[in-house]
């Protein structure tokens, strides 16, 4: 795959993309500035709203509206309008805890982690579900840095990464009820191989990782065995998203937390890329009740 910039964007750290096919964008975040962005794929023109503190991830409602997750808040918001509403709040983790990775699940609610923001990080983190009831439910807990959600496409399986203790998970799902099973173990990747960030799933049932440390994107199959490896023209990709009419394309966000040095070294650090994919994705799911 050949991967190029889709604008002359440069985020500080990309996260979150999300195909919306009602609108024909994809949604995406850059989480140190607050800035939440769509991106049309054919000309490259960026929409943005900024809102006021960290915006980690988000997912799409039944109603347009956009699921987002804030440093310690999930909120509501309407691209339309502007407007926004409170949902729920993080309580009971530590102040330098904030939310991270999320996205809505087969089940229809909004899945979402937390990461310890501190230098020295301990596995106090947790995988929350939130429902229509706006009620966090702790779904995982002994995390470092959650994050990698992705589902197979039937919707019986999860998958679930952290990326300070550098392994990726498979759950059984129940898209019914949102409870999920014993998670197995199915790959622990080492700085060299591609320390896991975000993740997304294909047609076929493989599950993409963004190696955010070996400037990569990793192909696991179920099992965990690695099907492929994809090169970047960026040393830190953070999550891929299949997108586009036929899911067929491939967008990549990243970070530009490097050395000046390195930064001249690879320029397009913090870019969104695109290529064109030789699988197709799974469609994303919606919040219900919103």
């Amino acid at each position: 795959m050949r991967f190029e910039p889709v604008s002359r964007l440069s985020l500080g750290l990309g996260e979150g993309p999300v195909w919306d096919e009602r609108r024909n964008l994809v949604f995406l975040c850059d989480i140190p500035t607050g800035r939440l962005l769509a991106i049309r794929l054919g000309d490259g023109q960026v929409d943005e709203w900024v809102l006021g503190t960290n915006v980690c991830s988000l997912g799409l409602c039944e109603s347009g509206r956009l699921v987002v997750s804030l440093a310690r808040e999930i909120i509501l918001f309407d691209p339309e309008t502007g407007e926004r509403e409170t949902l729920a709040h993080l309580d009971g983790e530590l102040e330098t805890n904030r939310l991270n990775d999320g996205k809505v699940g087969p089940d229809g609610a909004f899945w979402v982690g937390t990461t310890d923001q501190r230098p020295e990080r301990q596995p106090i983190c947790s995988l929350y579900r939130i429902g229509a009831d706006g009620k966090f439910a702790v779904k995982k807990s002994g995390l470092l840095i959650s994050n990698g959600l992705a589902w197979s496409p039937d919707g019986a399986s999860m998958y679930h990464s952290d990326s300070g203790g550098q392994w990726i998970e498979r759950h059984d799902f129940d898209a019914a009820t949102g409870e999920i099973g014993e998670g197995v173990r199915i790959a622990t990747p080492g700085e060299a191989d591609g320390r896991p960030d975000g993740g997304a799933t294909d047609a076929d049932g493989f599950y993409w990782s963004a190696g955010v440390s070996a400037g990569c994107l990793n192909r696991y199959s179920p099992e965990g065995v690695v099907a492929g490896k994809y090169p970047l023209p960026v040393p830190t990709p953070t999550m891929p998203c299949f997108c586009g009419p036929d899911l067929k394309t491939l967008l990549v966000t990243s970070h530009r937390y490097l050395s000046q040095e390195r930064l001249e070294a690879y320029p397009l650090s913090g870019a969104v890329l695109v290529a064109s994919s030789p699988v197709a994705g799974v469609p994303v799911a919606r919040m219900k009740g919103f």
